[in-house]
């Protein structure tokens, strides 16, 4: 057993010194442990202190940055100040130098009319007192021409009553000289009064055939200088095939149909050389009333004239002659004439209730004067915005009244459609020119465009599809 026990022994002591020698390396590994702790805690701390020191440098810059921006914006404003202060003393010295030299050029100016004052002074009492001194020279120099001149009228009296007394001695004494000067001045007063009434009715003729009344706007009858300037276009316009009385007019169905049997009898009364009924187009401004005449008088193969209503009050007393001029002018033409009367309620008015001018109503009896009958030779066609302003009389020479409404949300859609396709579409894919087109939906677009135009009329959706060019 001693054996034994010294074995335990030696490995208890071996145990020990592990043990020892465990916990010697754990110390060891803890101090290690410890060391790199505090080179850990040295470098965080170095690192603090290098962004501390950063941060300082940074907050030292940025105040040393603002004090040399707040230095650089004293000293320009000091430069400033000083500029001001130098442009305002130059200005000073330039009025001061301005103002001295109006001083002197007035001064000057002053002493030149002194000077010119004494002088003609000086000159008018020299001239007085030599007229005093030669005043007995001149008024015989004025007597001694006086005398003249009194002499010489004299003789030329008495030389031209000696010539004129022997001529018209010998021209009583020849009886024949007598009568052949009595004869030519009677021809010659007959000539010139002839000449003068020929003219005068030549005159007349020439403008009533051939001639534009003065209260015409516009017209589609050819004239003679006209076809003269312009032959080749006077030739496709007479060979021209008659159009559609609705192309390119939009209308809703129910006007339209109504609008068209009135084309159909128009263009029949034309052929049958019939009488011609006249009509009332009435509703708000640019509604298509004046588009649809010009194209009626096409389709009928007739000549279309445009007056407006308008152009007559101003006229004064020559009212009553240009609308004899007109209707007469009317009845001269071959092929017949469409007179659009546009605005017509401006001189139409009542005459009971209506506040008038004499010459305005003596217009407007005129007028009525020459539409008392149907004719055959032109038609009637008044447009207005208020019918009910016109006078009893007109009623009686209406035959038929058409409504011309604002279009609604199809007919609108229709018009942005034509117009679209008139003005963008065809300029962006004809011509040299050609405008360029974004890609979208064309007929949604014109169907939201029809939506917002809601109570605009159809020259308002013409004039909104030309704006779309310039956009």
């Amino acid at each position: 057993h001693a054996k034994d026990a010294l074995s335990l022994a030696q490995m208890q002591e071996q145990t020990l010194q592990l043990e020892q020698q465990t916990k010697l390396k754990e110390y060891e590994a803890a101090i290690e442990q410890l060391k790199n702790e505090q080179i850990r805690v040295q470098a965080e701390e170095r690192r603090k202190t290098l962004n501390e020191e950063t941060k300082q440098h940074q907050a030292r810059a940025q105040y040393q940055d603002k004090l040399a921006r707040q230095r650089y914006d004293e000293q320009m404003r000091q430069q400033q100040l000083a500029n001001e202060e130098n442009l305002r003393k130059q200005e000073e010295s330039v009025q001061k130098q301005e103002a001295m030299r109006r001083a002197t050029v007035e001064r000057e100016m002053e002493l030149r009319h002194k000077n010119e004052m004494l002088r003609v002074e000086a000159e008018a009492r020299a001239r007085a007192k030599a007229e005093r001194e030669n005043a007995d020279i001149i008024r015989e120099q004025i007597r001694l021409k006086a005398a003249e001149h009194r002499q010489t009228v004299l003789e030329s009296l008495k030389t031209a009553g000696m010539l004129f007394g022997e001529g018209f001695r010998a021209f009583v004494t020849d009886w024949d000289k007598v009568t052949a000067t009595v004869a030519g001045l009677t021809l010659l007063a007959v000539g010139v009064y002839s000449a003068k009434n020929a003219t005068a009715v030549a005159g007349r003729y020439v403008e009533a055939r051939l001639g534009k009344p003065s209260l015409v706007r516009e017209t589609s009858r050819i004239t003679v200088l006209e076809a003269l300037k312009h032959p080749f276009k006077v030739g496709k316009r007479l060979t021209s095939k008659a159009q559609d009385a609705l192309e390119g007019v939009v209308l809703s169905p129910q006007l339209e149909a109504r609008v068209r049997d009135i084309a159909i009898a128009t263009r029949n009364t034309k052929k049958n050389k019939s009488l011609y009924r006249n009509i009332l187009m009435y509703g708000p401004p640019g509604t298509g009333k004046t588009l649809f005449a010009k194209k009626l008088a096409v389709h009928s193969g007739m000549d279309y004239a445009i007056m407006t209503g308008g152009d007559v009050a101003p006229m004064g007393r020559e009212g009553v002659t240009a609308m004899h001029k007109l209707f007469d002018w009317a009845n001269t033409s071959r092929r017949g004439l469409l007179l659009f009367v546009d605005e017509a309620d401006a001189f139409l008015r009542k005459r009971a209730t209506e506040k008038i001018s004499e010459d305005l109503r003596a217009t407007l009896n005129a007028f009525l004067h020459r539409t008392g009958q149907h004719s055959n030779k032109f038609m009637l066609v008044l447009a207005s915005n208020q019918p009910e302003q016109f006078d009893w009389a007109i009623n009686d020479r209406i035959d038929e009244m058409v409504n011309f409404d604002l279009p609604q949300l199809e007919e609108r859609e229709r018009l942005v459609r034509m117009y679209f396709d008139r003005h963008v579409l065809k300029p962006a894919t004809e011509g040299k020119q050609r405008l360029k087109l974004a890609q979208f939906d064309y007929g949604k677009k014109c169907s939201e465009i029809a939506r917002l135009t809601e109570g605009m009329s159809g020259r308002e959706i013409s004039q909104l599809a030309v704006a779309w060019q310039v956009s």
